[in-house]
């Protein structure tokens, strides 16, 4: 059984003296701890230091894990960016550490690409490296940050650094039943169709369509639709109500996250912060969340977690579910995922649980959940 610091030993080593290398740890784990030690190991008062995440609140996270294993002379040395700030700025670094590195993209190649140029040097890490070579993210990472480590959350499991899981997949259908308003074009007239027919009409018109780019917005559109559907919304609303346990809810929307907690957590809600601390420190039970606090923020102790859309990739989900798994060893945490069985919602959660245990998973007809009549 290894324990967190023969993995980051074990990660430091991979890394070795390479130029650009990039590391795959579970969450949980500490791939934090694991930049700061390595700039530590070659730390000198002249050098600098360049942390790029995609997120501001994982700067924070930085700074704290710097405070907490006695790493606060570095911070003077490091600087921090966003990824959509990194074209902006200078080459005058020594090391380049891409936090969540799979958020790169191809806008980022002509900065990356200068600074190695230059003899710079690159670590990238996550906890969902994209193993596909041919896509977008795949090709950048593989070329700025190749492999040379990989820690899965199945090993973190079997290591009893992270507590085992069980999900449960909800599958709903949709309905038919003519209770959805809608706004046309004119954004002032409305009318009432059912879920059934909105989700028919947007993929006729993705199947219509003969141009690539049209599709591509149709498709986005298709998206945010399933996304705002009530019979997910009151589902997820009622199976929210019946955890007594620690529980966070991923929300798609600020709105729903509002209505469906009187704790949320948002970029427009003034007390996002509060409510987050309190559920840290188990001062409130139950959190509602949208996308941002996916990367970046740890939640000790969490028992349940529902998420109520997946996405077409396993990023998204995987580090959902991996605010589940963290701390806590000695317990089962049970994620539920929402999706709409006969929809393409469906095929996009069953690829976000490509890297999970199948023996982990649970898929039930959602009618027939606990209490729930749907």
């Amino acid at each position: 059984m290894k324990s967190k610091t023969q993995i980051h030993d074990e990660a430091l080593q991979a890394i070795g003296i390479n130029r650009r290398s990039g590391i795959e740890v579970s969450m949980g784990v500490g791939k934090t701890l694991i930049g700061l030690r390595h700039i530590a190991a070659q730390y000198t008062e002249h050098r600098r230091y360049l942390v790029v995440a995609p997120r501001r609140p994982i700067f924070q996270t930085w700074k704290d894990e710097m405070k907490k294993f006695g790493y606060e002379y570095l911070e003077s040395q490091i600087e921090f960016s966003t990824y959509l700030s990194l074209p902006k700025q200078s080459y005058d670094y020594d090391f380049v550490y891409l936090d969540e590195c799979h958020s790169l993209k191809s806008s980022h190649n002509r900065w990356l690409y200068e600074y190695l140029s230059q003899g710079g040097r690159v670590l990238g890490m996550t906890g969902t490296y994209p193993h596909d070579k041919h896509s977008e993210k795949g090709k950048m990472c593989n070329f700025y940050c190749p492999l040379v480590y990989s820690y899965s959350p199945d090993e973190a499991i079997s290591d009893e650094i992270l507590n085992d899981y069980k999900i449960i997949v909800h599958e709903l259908q949709l309905s038919n039943k003519p209770t959805l308003e809608k706004t046309k074009s004119d954004h002032v007239t409305t009318y009432t169709t059912s879920e059934l027919k909105d989700y028919t009409y947007w993929c006729e018109r993705i199947f219509d369509s003969t141009d690539r780019e049209q599709q591509k917005m149709l498709r986005i559109q298709r998206m945010k639709a399933l996304q705002t559907y009530p019979g997910k919304f009151e589902y997820a609303k009622l199976l929210f109500e019946q955890q007594t346990e620690k529980t966070i809810i991923f929300t798609n929307t600020q709105h729903q996250a509002d209505e469906i907690c009187t704790n949320s957590y948002h970029s427009n809600n003034p007390k996002s912060k509060g409510n987050l601390d309190r559920f840290k420190t188990d001062k409130i039970l139950k959190l509602s969340a949208v996308e941002q606090l996916s990367e970046g923020v740890t939640i000790p102790h969490l028992k349940v977690g529902i998420i109520m859309h997946a996405y077409s990739n396993n990023r998204r989900a995987s580090q959902k579910i991996g605010r589940m798994l963290r701390l806590n060893p000695t317990e089962t945490a049970t994620i539920h995922i929402l999706c709409y069985a006969n929809s393409v919602d469906k095929e996009w959660v069953t690829n976000a649980l490509k890297g999970f245990n199948e023996d982990k998973v649970q898929w039930i007809k959602a009618q027939f959940y606990g209490g729930i009549h749907y």
